[in-house]
Formats: C-alpha cells, sequence, structure tokens
C-alpha cells in the first residue's frame, strides 16, 4: 500500500538468484534529514537493496516504496529523484566528460540544458567537488581512477536529487577528496535530501552517519545510532565468529626487527618526468605502507615495483637466488616472485566473461599446464578449493561467471589468485575497496603470515588507518616522490596527515607534542 510522498518504506523484502538468498524478509526505516548506512560483510546484500531501490532489480517480495512510488526501473527511479553511485565506476570511456556529465539526463530528441549551460554547470560542479581546473572535452579514458568517480559523483549530484544512493563510493577517493564529498553530502542532508551511503569504510561511519543498518546473510542483524556506531559493535553485528572480533587489527606491538636482507631496490627511480630521484629498498619479512594525497606519485611508485608501470627513469631490481634481474615489465615481476593486486577489479582484475574458477586460475595455468599443453583441472581446484576456505569466499558454482558474486567476493578471488601463485614479494595497490571490516582484517592477517614466513609486502591504501598495528614504516608520497618515511613506533595519523600535506615533524614540532598528549 502506497505511504505518504515523503517517506521512504522497506518493509519484508526478499530478493533471490537461483539458490541464493540475497535478501530475506530485510526492513529498513529511512527518515530524512539523516545519512544512513548500510552495512555487512561481502555478499550481505548491501548492493542489492541499493539496486531495488533504484529500481535496477526488482524484490520478490515485501514493500518497498519512495515518495509513495516503487521504483520500476531505473528510468523511473531517476523521475522520482532517486541518483545512485554505484560500487563501479560507471563511465563512458570514449566520451568527453561533460557528455558523461548529462547521460542519461536528456531525451532521445530534447535536451533537457542548451550546451553553453549544460557546460556552465558541469564545470562549476566539477571544480566545486575537485577544487580543480577541469577541461570538460578531455575523453573519460584518459583520467585517473579517482577523477573518473568525481565524474560519477558530480552526474548524481546534477540531477538534484531527493534520495541519493552511494554504494562504496569514496572507495576511489584519497584522504582529502573524501573530505570535500563528506561536505557535500552533508550539505545535501541539510537541504532536506534523503541520504543513504553503503561505506565498509569504518572512519566514514564513525565520522558522518547517523544510523546504521547492518546486514548480515541477507537479514537486518542490527541498527546502530549516533556514538554507538564503533568498529567493535559494527563487527560483533557483521559477523557472528568472536574469533574475528577478538583477533585485533594488528600485529605485535613492537617494531619488526626480524626483517631480513634486501629483496628488492629501486635505484634513481623518478614517477615522472618532473619529480626527483629516489630509492627505495625492501627487506624480507616487513610490510610497507604507501599513500600520498590524489596524483602525488604513490600510484604509479606501486605499479612500477611490480612491474605494471615503466618507470619513467632508473630501475627495479629484484635480489633472488644470489643474482639481480632487472623489473622492467608485468613478465619479469610474475617471473621474479612477484604478485600484484589491484584495487580496481572491473578493469584490471576479473574477466567478466570466464568463470570463478577460471579467474582464479588465470595465473596458474603456465605452471599447472601438462606437457602437451593440456590444462590440469585437477590441480587447478586443488589450489583454489584452500584458498576459498581461508579467504572465506562466498560463491556458488565455481562454473558460475565471476560478476555472479558480489563485489567484495570478486576482490578476494583476485587475492586468492595472488597468494596461490607462492610469491615471494605481494604489492597491493588499494586492495580494499569495496571489501568489508572483517575481511580486511583477514586480509591483514595473511599478509602479516606471508611476512613472518619470509615474504615481503608493498601496500598501498588512500585509508591511513589501515596502517596502524599493521605496517612496519610508511612511506609518504608528495609532488612525485617520497617525502618521508614513518616507523611503526611513530605512526600516528596527526604525523601522516602532516607528511601528506607537506609538513614533517622537524618543521612542525608541534605535531609530536599533540601525539603524547
Amino acid at each position: 500500500m502506497p505511504t505518504s510522498e515523503g517517506a521512504i518504506v522497506i518493509r519484508d523484502v526478499s530478493k533471490r538468484f537461483g539458490e541464493t538468498v540475497a535478501l530475506d524478509n530485510c526492513s529498513v526505516t529511512i527518515k530524512p534529514g539523516e545519512i544512513h548506512a548500510i552495512v555487512g560483510e561481502n555478499g550481505s546484500g548491501k548492493s542489492t537493496l541499493a539496486k531495488i531501490l533504484s529500481g535496477v532489480l526488482a524484490a520478490d517480495s515485501g514493500t518497498l516504496f519512495v515518495f509513495g512510488e516503487r521504483p520500476r526501473s531505473p528510468i523511473h527511479a531517476r523521475s522520482l529523484g532517486i541518483a545512485t553511485i554505484f560500487q563501479e565506476v560507471l563511465a563512458a570511456e570514449d566520451l568527453s566528460i561533460l557528455d558523461n556529465l548529462f547521460a542519461g539526463s536528456d531525451r532521445p530528441w530534447r535536451r533537457k540544458h542548451t550546451p553553453r549551460k549544460a557546460s556552465a554547470l558541469g564545470r562549476a560542479m566539477l571544480e566545486r567537488l575537485t577544487a580543480s581546473d577541469v577541461d570538460l572535452n578531455a575523453r573519460v579514458g584518459s583520467l585517473s581512477l579517482s577523477m573518473k568517480q568525481w565524474i560519477v559523483i558530480a552526474r548524481a549530484l546534477l540531477s538534484e536529487p531527493r534520495l541519493l544512493i552511494l554504494d562504496e563510493s569514496s572507495a576511489a577517493l584519497d584522504l582529502e577528496a573524501t573530505a570535500r564529498l563528506h561536505a557535500e553530502i552533508d550539505q545535501l542532508r541539510h537541504g532536506g535530501c534523503y541520504v543513504v551511503m553503503v561505506t565498509h569504510r569504518i572512519a566514514e561511519l564513525t565520522r558522518i552517519t547517523d544510523r546504521a543498518t547492518v546486514l548480515r546473510d541477507g537479514r537486518v542483524a542490527g541498527e546502530l545510532a549516533g556514538a554507538e556506531i564503533t568498529e567493535r559493535n559494527l563487527l560483533a553485528l557483521m559477523s557472528p565468529d568472536r574469533r574475528i572480533l577478538d583477533a585485533g587489527s594488528g600485529r605485535e606491538a613492537e617494531a619488526n626487527d626480524g626483517a631480513g636482507n634486501t629483496v628488492l631496490t629501486a635505484r634513481d627511480l623518478k614517477t615522472d618526468g618532473g619529480s626527483q630521484p629516489f630509492g627505495f629498498q625492501l627487506r624480507r619479512g616487513e610490510i610497507v605502507g604507501v599513500t600520498g594525497l590524489d596524483g602525488q606519485g604513490h600510484v604509479r611508485f606501486v605499479r612500477t615495483l611490480a612491474g605494471v608501470l615503466p618507470a619513467a627513469v632508473g630501475q627495479v631490481i629484484l635480489h633472488a637466488q644470489g643474482r639481480d634481474e632487472d623489473v622492467r615489465n608485468s613478465a619479469d615481476a610474475a617471473d621474479g616472485g612477484i604478485a600484484f593486486i589491484s584495487g580496481d577489479r572491473a578493469h584490471e582484475g576479473i574477466f567478466p566473461n570466464l568463470s570463478i574458477l577460471e579467474n582464479f586460475a588465470l595465473s596458474l595455468y603456465r605452471s599447472r599446464c601438462g606437457a602437451l599443453g593440456w590444462i590440469d583441472r585437477t590441480a587447478m581446484v586443488g589450489s583454489f578449493e584452500p584458498e576459498v576456505k581461508r579467504l572465506k569466499i562466498r560463491a556458488g558454482a565455481w562454473s558460475d561467471r565471476i560478476t555472479s558474486l558480489s563485489g567484495g567476493n570478486q576482490q578476494k578471488i583476485l587475492i586468492a589468485r595472488a597468494f596461490a601463485q607462492s610469491p615471494n614479494i605481494i604489492v597491493l595497490d588499494d586492495p580494499a575497496r569495496g571489501v568489508d571490516a572483517s575481511t580486511k582484517r583477514e586480509l591483514y592477517a595473511e599478509l602479516r603470515d606471508f611476512a613472518k614466513a619470509g615474504g615481503a609486502v608493498v601496500y598501498l591504501s588512500s585509508e591511513i588507518e589501515e596502517f596502524f598495528d599493521f605496517a612496519d614504516r610508511v612511506i609518504v608520497f608528495r609532488s612525485g616522490e617520497i617525502f618521508d618515511t614513518i616507523a611503526a613506533q611513530e605512526m600516528s595519523e596527526q604525523g601522516i596527515l602532516a607528511a601528506m600535506f607537506g609538513q614533517s615533524k622537524q618543521e612542525n614540532p608541534a605535531i609530536e607534542a599533540a601525539e603524547h598528549c
């Protein structure tokens, strides 16, 4: 039965995909003037609920009304004032920024705005969001992942939504950009817009959301409000496994004094033509965190270490088995025992037309083929099953396409693929995008065990909280080079933030004093 025009009602909504129950009698109350988070482990039903609210999926049963109507399709949802920013960056890469900003807003024979007005609105919105000048004629495919995300966010805001749904929308943004997004969301909330956030970032939940509904196995496990929204309370509702809650997030409090000999060296490296050359050494048994504000060179650095991108100047050298080998490309890296995990799974990780097992086994075909080149499926499955159990991957039949999995479980497949290579070094480029808090803890534990066994880890993240009690040191990039290196004993949010914004402890002793207050 329809309700009042200003209400959003979700009552006893269920949704199945074959034998998989995505939502099971799910009820959520969304109030005007609040930011409401939908939280849960990967595969708990969060994105399914967002897609039902957006008209992308239809509920099998239950009551769903948004402003008095049930969204029947994305077009109908848009007419109701619903704008959704989905987990994957949905941008037409061969079109310009301007075309992407207003994609879907124009009718076939009628434009919503004149070209001049559309250009003015689009430029004003993007410059406000990104705090930079924007060339609206630039092809989107040439832009960074974070800029593509801003375009998708701007497209949603330009529609002047009454209900804004954000599904992991800050995952591709750095700390400074996320703060700007939060300011925009807060302004919308005060203007009367309903805001629903699907997120795994604990910092977002504690800083900006008013209430959080926690899903577990498609059901509502509980609701938290205000000061109740803490990492411990969220984990307790998200997972019945007390070991995850009690395990803590970090390694031993003392620094890693067991780091061994150097396994990789970057010599006279430049991430781009304008930066100064710098050096870097990675030792056996250590975990090195890498961070920086958007565009400061840290992303290119980790990709250069993994052979994904060539060095502008300088060289990356592997020290293994008594000899030195240059890393010039991904083949050199793989041959030298380097595994790479990207956070941009849609473009750099998964093959959507292949099965779950085939995606996992991509890196193993060369080593697990028989003498005549036949694929040894038994060996593939033998490698796959332990990783499924270890990473708690929620999947249906292994022959199903990988796109049948939630985004977080797709990411787990990529992580499993890397571990199955038996690497000596693992390089990770923001791998926890779209991954829930308990899965992050499991990943940290696996990486710590890997390092303790003699491996080495380089871990890039835009969430500085991920480094605490985990990394042995953090290198902070600025202007294309290493600006500061912070050891585990000195690590703090203030110190990392100061370095990201170009200020070291030596330049500002107040930072060090504040850490001891």
